[in-house]
Parts: structure tokens; sequence; C-alpha cells
């Protein structure tokens, strides 16, 4: 089988292209490799997590269907998941078993915490972490076996403040998610909003992950008359904090950080109408490039009408990318080699594999996409905005 079957429209030149790195599909024994993961399978992160699980597996069975040879040996994918319960400790543990037990020198972790804890020995291990995370420090901190999949949240973060400011007001209660990605995200936004000229009125950090019912942090972050909320951390409970600050009676805009998803969290709110002035980043189904509809499109077909989030488009383009740089680092086993390879990895994918249009890896090890799209609900309804255009508005 050839990576053609695949392509759709996607054109016979990627087509081909892409049928040379992943291999000529010969009849041969099949060498099992696998792919690790460690994320957030129970508690309140665990659709999150699931859908991240979700976009490595699409891309493993991608690959296999497609046929992909390493070094003249035909090998077959694997992704191989542990529940860390969005746990640090457990992260590390886990990614210790699968180097060991199952001689991963791939894992996918999808929260800061867990990647800065496997960051500790990954090195040492011989173990790429492909980290899902927007927060920068996962790369700056001149790990040379990480890449970080979605962009820096700060390429997000003045626009997010400008048009809120501008749209409701200059005070903000903080109610965000106390993970180590929430506590970075706030530490960045805390700077960010005083010096455009606004006021933090209340500061409560909440366990998005272990928590169903906000009303008591909701109500004292309420309690300071904000303007503007900032929240965020997985979709489904950011939703149920936005649907209970309603309910408490608050008129103002929401700052949605970058996790948590519009279109995942108006599943909870009950449609967009509760999230009137919010902004976020745009869903993947909204966003009207051609990759992106492609990958939509197919994702509907294999899944009941569902649409894809952000979590399993972006992880399926990363495990992707890892069986080419596979095939061009001529390794399965050896973690330098394939990162040494995976700029030129994401360069090859082909237009079915890239539905946000990732052009490379910079030079700190993260992803790059040209123009990342907000997302912002009037009316009652979802628009994309360009970022550039959000920033440069008074």
């Amino acid at each position: 089988m050839t990576i053609k079957r695949l392509c759709g429209r996607a054109g016979v030149v990627a087509a081909v292209a892409t049928t040379a790195l992943l291999g000529s599909g010969a009849a041969m024994a099949q060498q099992v490799v696998h792919i690790g993961y460690s994320g957030p399978l129970s508690g309140g992160a665990a659709k999150y997590g699931q859908e991240v699980l979700e976009g490595m597996q699409m891309a493993a069975a991608d690959v296999n269907q497609a046929g992909i040879e390493v070094a003249g040996k035909k090998i077959k994918l694997e992704i191989v998941p542990l529940d860390d319960k969005y746990n640090p400790a457990e992260t590390a543990i886990n990614a210790r078993r699968l180097a060991h037990e199952q001689q991963a020198a791939v894992v996918l972790v999808p929260h800061s915490g867990g990647g800065f804890a496997v960051q500790t020995s990954n090195e040492q291990q011989k173990l790429l972490l492909l980290s899902y995370t927007s927060v920068p420090q996962i790369t700056e901190r001149g790990n040379k076996l990480t890449v970080r999949i979605p962009p820096s949240f700060t390429s997000y973060l003045n626009s997010f403040v400008k048009y809120e400011m501008a749209t409701y007001g200059k005070k903000v209660a903080l109610a965000a998610t106390d993970t180590d990605y929430g506590k970075i995200w706030v530490a960045a936004f805390k700077p960010a909003w005083e010096a455009a000229g606004g006021t933090i009125v209340a500061d409560n950090a909440m366990s998005y992950n272990r928590a169903t019912d906000f009303y008591s942090g909701v109500s004292r972050v309420l309690a300071a008359k904000p303007d503007v909320m900032f929240i965020g951390g997985p979709s489904e409970p950011t939703g149920l904090i936005a649907q209970q600050a309603r309910e408490l009676g608050f008129k103002g805009g929401f700052i949605v950080m970058d996790q948590a998803k519009l279109d995942e969290v108006a599943k909870v709110t009950g449609g967009y109408a509760p999230l009137n002035g919010a902004i976020g980043v745009l869903p993947l189904a909204n966003d009207n490039t051609p990759n992106a509809k492609m990958f939509v499109e197919r994702f509907r077909k294999s899944h009941d009408g569902r649409d894809p989030s952000q979590e399993v488009s972006l992880n399926y383009t990363a495990v992707y990318a890892t069986a080419i740089a596979m095939k061009l680092a001529g390794s399965v086993s050896d973690a330098t080699a394939i990162r040494n390879q995976f700029d030129k990895a994401v360069k090859a994918l082909p237009p079915q594999a890239n539905p946000q249009s990732v052009t490379g890896v910079d030079d700190h090890g993260g992803f790059v996409i040209g123009n990342p799209l907000a997302a912002v609900v009037q009316g009652g309804r979802l628009k994309s905005a360009d970022l550039n255009s959000l920033a440069a508005a008074k």
C-alpha cells in the first residue's frame, strides 16, 4: 500500500514525495516501534488527554496503512498510553517505564508540569520528549531532546489583552487553572495587563482537574466586580466556570487560555451565547485554510460527523512527523538522530497530515505556525480574528 491512498485531493506530487520518505511498502516482517504517551486519561482533564491520544493513534494508523521502512526494515507504529492523572510525578515514572519496558525512544506529554518532570532525565535516558504545551519555557531551557508542538501562548497574549480591555474595561479577575501551565500563563499575563493600563482586582486559581463545582471560587472573584475574567485549563471545567459566572450575574468578557477550545467550552455552556465577549484560539473546524478543511472533512467521515480539536490535529501531525524523522534518521531508537531530523520531517509533511500548516521547527525546538488565528464570540456567534489586527486595535 502507498501513501497515495491517504492523499485524497492533496495531489500526486505530495503522494509520490511522501511515499519515497515512508517506504515502498514491500512485503517483509514488521518491527513494532512504540511511541509513548503519558497524559490525563482520568479526572477533570480526561477528555483533553483522550483527544491528544486520539490524534496520535489516528496518525499511527495512517502511517501504518501507508507503509514505512526505516533503514531497510518495515516498521509498524504503536502508541502506548499511560494515565498520569495530570500529576507530574506520575509523568516522570511513566516516561521511565515507557523507555525501559516498551523501548520507546519518543514520548509525548500534553502538559507542561509533566514535560518539565520528564526533562529532568530525558537527555540521560536518550528519550525524545514531544511536549504538547504552549508554555515557551519548555523549549527555552536548552533541553536538546525536546520538541514543543503548539505555538507559544505569548503569540496570543497582547492581542487578547488589547481586545478585552478595549471592549469591556480595565479590571480583570484571574480564575485560571492551578497547574504549572496556568501559573506560567498568569505570570506572563499579569505584567502584560498592567502594562496596558489595567488593574488586577482578584486572583483565585482553581483546581480544574479535580473540582466539579466552581461556585465558591467564581463567587470570590466576582465579588471584586471585574470587567473581564481570565479563565482556562481543560475545556470542560473551563465551560463550567464560564457557565457558573453567567449564572451568578457576570456580564463582562472572558479571556480564555489556549488549552481550552471555544467550541468545546460552548458544548458545556449550551452554545456560544453565554460566551459573548470571549476571546480564545480559533477552533480547527472554523479554520478555512485548505489543509485544515481537508483534515476536518476526513475526520468527520471517520468519526460520526464529530469535529476534530486542535489536540487531535497537532498531535496527529507530531506523530506523523516522528515517523518521517525516523525514516530520515535511519533509526527508530536513536532519539538524538530523530530529533535532528525533525525540522526536515515537518517540511516533508504531506498536506493531509499538516492541517495547521506547520512550516518547520525553530531554533529552540518549537513548531512554527505562520499566523495563529484567534476567535471572538459576538452576538452568540464565533468569528475568526487575525491576531495582528487585534493587537493594532485601539
